[in-house]
């Protein structure tokens, strides 16, 4: 019954249909019959009675067979018009699932399924088909700076231009966001890769107004090829990725082809994030000390905490192949936590006149808590804030001006001394300086090792003026011992870092008790 009754809702418009067509037979069947019987019975002969009967029956016959033909030809345009619809709807459907709505362009389903196919599809010899990931520089910047609006125009006219830049039959997609794919089936060869990608470079050069703006877009393209790079899609695609890592390296449009050595290097890479979380939890990533000294006496004046990754009392990997690594990962707030730590335990036990000094990196500078979190751990552990130094960088500064600024001057109103390392790098300018109100300049170690060379000394000579002109200590990272110490001297600088081998925390804390460095003893 639940089955016929759902016949007859689905399909109630046609029994009202039909039902309205009986209902015209029935009165007229009933008109008929009431004048053949009532009104013309008698008045004719028999066989003159069943000639109107036979007409009546043909008129009646003839007035069905009209209203079934005017039924039957509304319900034919009614499912006409039913059948456009669906198919309309069914190909709207279709075009969301494979096209981006906002540039028309495909979209991730339709890429990954041409790719899928091209990957089963191998080109000819000497030919090959070419994977190109594109990202947009400086995008984030025109969406924040001039709105949504505008993003979404910029990235309706690339595009445009995207699709101008390439053969007919290529296909070009929209990832997302402002990363957009292109596949190029049956080159010939890398040659016709780095035209293509030179004519989107060239299209792309043009300035996009959006209103009355301009827009500069630079972009960044990795280029891999099935099958000589990739055997297939989502592997052509993975290092179609690491080949645009390094093109968007460069900060400006550029196009690189994927090799082998990033792949490796990539992996190198993943390796060492595990093993360096695995050592995060053994706790194995412990400070080194590197002593600093008064050039004058040879006395010790502070100690450097350096990360050290420490195996069975040796160092595993040197600072500057994990360090990146942790920076990239967020893991380097554990460690430098950690350091602080530890290094503040140790230098508890050194003579009072004696300071620790730490590093701050650029990735540091994202905690917005980090001079109070600095300052927590001094406090819990006991060493006052006037025995600690924090060293940063001119590059650190540059990448993030207003976080360094929050983050250091919390720490100098607590009494924290503050050094700019690597002075003399490239970024080195007297705004810097007098913004920040430094304590302390460290000359690059660089010029400090080459001393011999008169260009470098010179170099040095000039730093160590500028610092003392500004009435800031000038300290040279890098000396090789006492036979260094003269020349430095003569230009004024009374303190450098050991460049020697650095120190567990029991031979730092024995130096530190005698206070005198070993050359000098």
């Amino acid at each position: 019954m639940s089955r016929i009754w759902n016949v007859i809702v689905k399909h109630r418009v046609s029994i009202q249909d039909l039902s309205l067509i009986m209902a015209i037979v029935l009165v007229l069947t009933y008109i008929a019959f009431e004048i053949d019987v009532f009104v013309t019975q008698g008045s004719n002969a028999p066989l003159e009675q069943k000639l109107v009967e036979l007409d009546e029956a043909l008129l009646l016959g003839g007035l069905l067979s009209i209203g079934l033909l005017i039924f039957g030809a509304r319900r034919y345009m009614e499912q006409k018009r039913e059948m456009a619809r669906r198919i309309a709807a069914e190909g709207r459907a279709r075009e969301l699932a494979y096209q981006d709505p906002l540039t028309g362009l495909a979209n991730r389903r339709q890429f990954e399924e041409a790719l899928v196919t091209a990957a089963a599809s191998p080109p000819a010899q000497g030919q090959v088909h070419a994977v190109f990931l594109l990202d947009l520089n400086g995008f984030k910047q025109i969406n924040d700076t001039y709105g949504h609006d505008s993003g979404d125009e910029v990235l309706r006219i690339v595009a445009e231009r995207l699709l101008r830049a390439v053969r007919e039959g290529d296909l070009v997609a929209r990832l997302g966001g402002d990363e957009f794919v292109l596949l190029a089936q049956h080159l010939m060869g890398p040659e016709a890769a780095a035209n293509i990608a030179a004519r989107i470079i060239h299209g792309l050069n043009e300035p996009i107004r959006t209103g009355r703006v301009e827009h500069r877009v630079a972009t960044g393209i990795g280029i891999a090829f099935l099958p000589d790079d990739a055997q297939t899609g989502p592997e052509a695609l993975r290092k179609a990725d690491l080949a645009l890592y390094r093109a968007k390296g460069e900060r400006r449009s550029a196009f690189r082809f994927f090799e082998e050595e990033m792949d490796r290097m990539v992996r190198q890479r993943d390796q060492m994030e595990r093993e360096l979380r695995e050592a995060l939890q053994q706790d194995l990533i412990r400070p080194r000390f590197r002593p600093s000294i008064d050039l004058a006496t040879g006395k010790v004046t502070g100690f450097e905490a350096v990360p050290s990754w420490i195996v069975d009392g040796t160092d595993l990997f040197p600072p500057e192949r994990f360090l990146p690594v942790a920076e990239e990962t967020g893991l380097i707030h554990q460690i430098a936590g950690r350091l602080l730590e530890i290094a503040c335990e140790a230098a508890r036990e050194w003579p009072d006149d004696i300071v620790l000094s730490i590093d701050i990196l650029p990735a540091q500078l994202k905690n917005r808590s980090l001079g109070d979190s600095i300052l927590a751990t001094i406090r819990t552990l006991g060493l006052p804030p006037s025995r600690l130094e924090i060293d940063i960088s001119e590059s650190a500064i540059v990448h993030d001006l207003h976080a360094a600024k929050a983050a250091l001057g919390s720490l100098r109103e607590a009494g924290v001394r503050v050094a700019l390392d690597n002075f003399g790098t490239g970024y080195s300018n007297l705004y810097h300086i007098r913004e920040f109100g430094f304590d302390k300049v460290k000359i690059d170690r660089r010029f400090v090792s080459n001393m011999q060379d008169e260009d470098a000394a010179s170099v040095v000579r000039a730093l160590a003026g500028l610092g003392q002109g500004l009435g800031i200590a000038v300290s040279a990272d890098g000396i090789a011992g006492p036979a260094g110490d003269a020349a430095l001297l003569a230009t004024g600088i009374r303190e450098g870092q050991s460049a020697s081998q650095l120190l567990s925390a029991d031979a730092a804390r024995m130096l530190a008790r005698e206070g005198l460095t070993q050359a000098s003893a």
